[in-house]
């Protein structure tokens, strides 16, 4: 018997995780019929835990654009969590190609002379992305930022996360792990810390959209390893996908064995990044087939 366990990123809040389940496992079966293949397990062998309420509880029930104001003006944020959000914007305008001369169009001369350290600089940032990154959101890079700082230094979130994804996974049951963006975090970290000692078997890793060869990501989890528990290990990106800056390769990731990257996904959703986008992929899909088939 194998299974496959999904692990979700962020913006999943006030959602029936039983329709969640099933909006992933639609779209697997759309990648699967596009590869001329149909499901290989039961939808009763695909666990799917939860943790969407957790992540929207730390913007207090704010819009995505109030939320995302507070979290770059550092509100209650030490300096720790203000350079590791001002690292990433960072990265994500130099990796964008947005320029100094775009960015005073929107903020001003004078806070681009003073550089990265205000928040005006951050603020305006935001807003180049809304209006020069085709489909990329300001506001959602930011919170998806903050999440991740959030799950890896709050360690009350972080066992909160990681206790359904514990628990979705069995000793010495051959498992598909496939996870999404934030979730590649929670996934990467949790089985290569718990993997061995927890007698997980995890045949294939899928991740998709995956954030972590961000430079400010990576260095949080130094140092990086190929979990122990894992088989192969698959990434795959849409490199129109903001989140996904880079693929997981020698260069950007390096673990030994090196991850298989498949580089050139289509993702048709409307900011590139969508998880239905991933999984409808036929070579992802007929990658989750081969694992739990062989």
């Amino acid at each position: 018997m194998k299974q496959v366990v999904f692990v979700h990123g962020r913006a999943q809040e006030h959602k029936d995780p039983t329709a969640l389940k099933a909006e992933w496992v639609d779209a697997w079966r759309s990648g699967l019929a596009r590869a001329g293949l149909t499901m290989p397990v039961a939808e009763t062998d695909i666990r799917f835990p939860y943790y969407g309420q957790t992540l929207y509880d730390l913007a207090e029930g704010k819009t995505a654009g109030e939320a995302a104001a507070v979290v770059v003006k550092g509100e209650n944020a030490d300096a720790e969590q203000r350079a590791f959000i001002r690292e990433v914007l960072l990265e994500v305008q130099r990796r964008s190609g947005i320029t100094d001369a775009q960015l005073a169009e929107v903020a001003g001369a004078a806070v681009v002379q003073k550089g990265p350290l205000n928040w005006e600089w951050l603020q305006g940032i935001l807003q180049v992305i809304d209006r020069c990154v085709p489909l990329a959101s300001g506001a959602s890079i930011a919170l998806a930022t903050n999440d991740v700082y959030q799950y890896l230094d709050n360690i009350g979130i972080r066992d909160e996360i990681e206790t359904g994804v514990r628990q979705a996974l069995q000793p010495d049951v051959p498992t598909v792990v496939v996870a999404h963006s934030l979730g590649t975090v929670v996934a990467y970290n949790l089985l290569r810390r718990e993997g061995q000692a927890q007698r997980w078997n995890v045949p294939l890793f899928v991740t998709l959209g995956s954030p972590l060869a961000v430079t400010a990501i990576r260095a949080k989890l130094a140092p990086n390893r190929h979990p122990p528990c894992v088989g192969r290990w698959f990434n795959a990106l849409d490199e129109r996908d903001v989140v996904a800056l880079y693929p997981l390769d020698a260069q950007s990731f390096p673990v030994d064995p090196p991850i298989v990257n498949k580089r050139d996904v289509d993702n048709p959703t409307s900011n590139r990044h969508g998880i239905s986008g991933y999984l409808s992929d036929p070579e992802v899909a007929r990658w989750l087939h081969q694992a739990l088939t062989s």
